[in-house]
């Protein structure tokens, strides 16, 4: 490449390695790009524990995106707010987890974002009453289970509490997990339990539910609750009469219910190939109808602290933000194979700039260098005619000699002009034609003769 640019363009040999090495360089770069870009073959999610509907999900997920080639490694966790330390967390190497809509600070969020909300999860808190109770301001005094340290129920359980005057003594609050809490409710041990599907095993729940001594605790101020500033990430839900057992009439009346969205959360530097993937995923996975949602209700791009759109285009955010307005990207939409799609979209991201780029540079300037060549031609040219002119007619010795001298100080700048092997005809015909003027004025006969 050294040689062709220098015989070409007549580059000297240092300045023709430094544009090898800068085009190389460049072509190295974008391939490193390439290769570096490339998604992963295997993304680790943070889950939920043994028998919860986190766990549910991630099994139904790393299914599917086996059939797409990509493995998925579940963790267990203690749930949402496990989940989220995790993500945060560079030790963890989490790449995406399940996180309750309402849970997290703002201020600790940069290094994530939201891939949209994939399902509604009740708070359904269950206790011990020979009559049913209609206000959590009743629970005060009572031996309450509200969920396992690291569980989205936990902090949910706090504050609802809270926001009811119930902080603490006379009120025993305990950090039991689910089982040890659904236990201690039936045994007699605890008066109320808060349980939600982060941390908790379906069956447990149906456990209690078909429990005649225990009692699902309905929101009368449920519009309240979702109309306070600290609660609008909560959504009012209905539990039909029936709804869980028609046959035994379970419940036995409609339950109002609480609870918060649960959102699919990733990394930001998660390869942004995947948000389509993880998003179409969730469609199938979540996009059923449910007691509690319609068909094709979800995924869907609702944002609490967790923001989809991260207006930076490079991001996975961005991408899943284009996702719930347009769909799917064009080429994975009209290929159909993911990894196929992403190998298109790779190399129209960085080697279709790069041949934009250095082609129409490869052919403009070569041009532009041969213009700029001829242009020292022509100035010459413009020499040589004048000095021809001035040869016409009768000349003295002295002036033959001046004329002789400039077109010696001609020649040599013309010697020195570095000039391509595309352009050597003009060279040496301009060579030719000082030869012929340098002939007519050491002839002084033919000096005086107009051709």
């Amino acid at each position: 490449m050294v040689s062709t640019l220098s015989e070409t363009f007549g580059f000297s040999k240092t300045v023709a390695t430094a544009i090898a090495t800068f085009i190389i360089a460049l072509c190295i770069l974008a391939v490193v790009w390439f290769v570096r870009s490339a998604p992963p073959r295997t993304i680790t999610i943070s889950s939920g524990p043994s028998g919860s509907k986190y766990l549910q999900y991630a099994e139904s997920y790393k299914e599917i995106l086996a059939t797409h080639g990509v493995t998925l490694r579940i963790l267990h966790s203690k749930g949402s707010q496990q989940n989220l330390y995790r993500l945060q967390s560079a030790q963890w190497s989490v790449d995406i987890g399940f996180v309750q809509g309402g849970i997290a600070e703002s201020k600790t969020l940069n290094d994530l974002v939201s891939l949209g909300s994939i399902t509604y999860q009740p708070l359904m808190i269950f206790y011990r009453s020979p009559t049913p109770i209609s206000r959590l301001s009743e629970l005060m005094g009572k031996r309450i289970a509200t969920g396992a340290l690291g569980s989205g129920t936990h902090a949910l359980a706090l504050a609802l509490l809270r926001a009811n005057g119930i902080t603490g003594a006379p009120t025993t609050l305990l950090d039991v997990e689910a089982d040890a809490a659904a236990d201690g409710l039936l045994n007699g041990k605890l008066d109320a339990i808060f349980l939600m599907g982060d941390s908790t095993s379906i069956h447990t729940l149906q456990t209690l539910l078909h429990s005649p001594d225990v009692q699902l605790y309905s929101f009368t101020q449920a519009d309240a609750y979702v109309r306070r500033r600290e609660f609008t990430y909560l959504n009012k839900m209905v539990l039909p009469e029936g709804a869980l057992d028609l046959s035994k009439d379970l419940p036995a009346h409609d339950v109002v219910l609480l609870g918060p969205t649960v959102e699919l959360v990733a990394r930001k530097d998660l390869n942004p190939a995947m948000s389509d993937l993880l998003i179409g995923v969730a469609q199938e996975i979540h996009g059923a109808a449910t007691i509690f949602q319609k068909q094709g209700d979800f995924p869907a791009p609702l944002e609490h602290t967790l923001k989809i759109n991260d207006h930076d285009e490079l991001q996975v955010g961005a991408d899943a933000a284009r996702y719930y307005k347009s769909g799917k990207g064009f080429t994975y939409k009209y290929v159909g194979n993911f990894w196929l799609a992403s190998l298109i979209n790779r190399i129209a991201v960085y080697f279709l700039p790069l041949v934009l780029v250095l082609v129409p540079a490869l052919r403009f300037f070569p041009n532009a260098y041969k213009f700029r060549i001829r242009l020292r031609f022509f100035h010459c040219y413009r020499r040589l005619i004048r000095i021809e002119r001035e040869a016409f007619g009768e000349l003295t010795g002295e002036q033959r000699q001046e004329l002789l001298r400039r077109l010696d100080e001609l020649e040599e700048a013309v010697y020195k002009l570095k000039v391509p092997a595309s352009l050597a005809d003009q060279f040496y015909a301009l060579r030719g034609y000082i030869m012929f003027v340098r002939g007519r004025l050491n002839n002084p006969a033919t000096a005086t003769k107009k051709v």
